[in-house]
């Protein structure tokens, strides 16, 4: 504990959690567990798959892959923790750890808003200019892509741990999430934090807002070429892809959204954490099954694994 004035200083913070011992929360705990392996087999065969088989070894695959590695990633910034805090019955976390668990979640919350608007532009030009697909989304420009992801995730994820642990935080010390989630956190700040909220927003506006206008704008041009199509078929097939990705970019920009572009007086800490719940594990588990392993390349490429497999091959052909 320090002093400021007659106010003590908290050097730490107490996570609540997102269940309690009740049987039903027990019964969640469980499938929240479920969906963590879920998400780390799915995420996992995705990038081994498309390391091995070099037909994957194209734009759309590579980025696939990145999202898959950034997926891993941000449900493990989350969900251990979370579970040892509810197995071993405390959640009390320092400052520094709140710190590095906002910086790690914001990067890859960051990462992946550009890399799915990059996404979604790869497809477009796939569809719309399949003639010069190759020469416009050559091996530099994805690499570029990527790495623009993660540089302009890193400062966001930078700026906001930064400055979220600069105010001081006196009184209690409980947050009422599973995470150390800025806004949830910023509500324990024993000081006027409205201009960093505006600042938060603006961020928000660039984060999300920017790719997603770049992701609706590409599908919407996606789905006027696809119109155009002479191919009953081949219209079928993008449109099953298209609306399935939409989905799931719905999913997370929007539960992202409704976190972060919200004032603070209006959130709720259950509302909160069940739309946290959406981009930090529904998403994550839910990217391999809709992006990736509906595609017919991948299910190829996991039968040509599973048939190098000595116990697969008697059975494959």
């Amino acid at each position: 504990m320090a002093w400021a004035g007659n106010q003590t200083l908290i050097s730490h913070f107490v996570l609540l959690g997102l269940f309690t011992h009740s049987p039903l929360h027990l019964f969640l705990f469980s499938i929240i567990m479920v969906m963590f392996l879920v998400a780390l087999s799915g995420n996992g065969l995705m990038i081994l798959l498309i390391l091995m088989d070099s037909r994957l070894h194209t734009p759309m695959y590579f980025f696939l892959s990145w999202l898959s590695l950034m997926d891993l990633m941000l449900i493990s910034t989350i969900v251990p923790r979370m579970a040892a805090d509810f197995l071993l019955g405390r959640g009390s976390i320092s400052f520094a750890g709140c710190g590095l668990q906002i910086l790690f979640f914001l990067t890859l919350l960051g990462d992946e808003c550009f890399l799915l608007a990059f996404m979604a532009y790869d497809r477009y030009v796939a569809i719309s200019n399949p003639l010069r697909y190759s020469v416009i989304m050559s091996r530099r420009v994805c690499w570029l892509m990527v790495a623009g992801s993660w540089l302009f995730g890193l400062v966001d994820g930078l700026i906001q741990a930064v400055f979220t642990l600069r105010f001081p935080y006196c009184g209690s010390q409980e947050i009422d999430h599973f995470f150390c989630e800025v806004p949830a956190v910023l509500k324990l700040a024993c000081a006027d934090t409205s201009l960093y909220e505006t600042m938060i927003y603006v961020c928000c506006v660039l984060m999300l807002l920017l790719p997603f206008s770049v992701i609706s704008a590409s599908y919407l041009r996606i789905l006027v070429a696809v119109l155009r199509m002479r191919s009953a078929e081949g219209r079928r097939k993008a449109f099953a892809t298209c609306s399935s990705h939409m989905i799931v970019v719905s999913l997370f920009y929007g539960a992202a959204m409704i976190t972060y572009m919200r004032p603070q007086a209006y959130h709720s800490s259950k509302q909160d954490k069940v739309v946290s719940a959406f981009y930090t594990m529904i998403t994550p588990m839910l990217n391999p099954l809709i992006y990736s392993l509906r595609n017919k390349e991948v299910t190829g490429a996991l039968r040509k694994l599973l048939g190098k497999c000595p116990c697969g091959g008697g059975t494959l052909g």
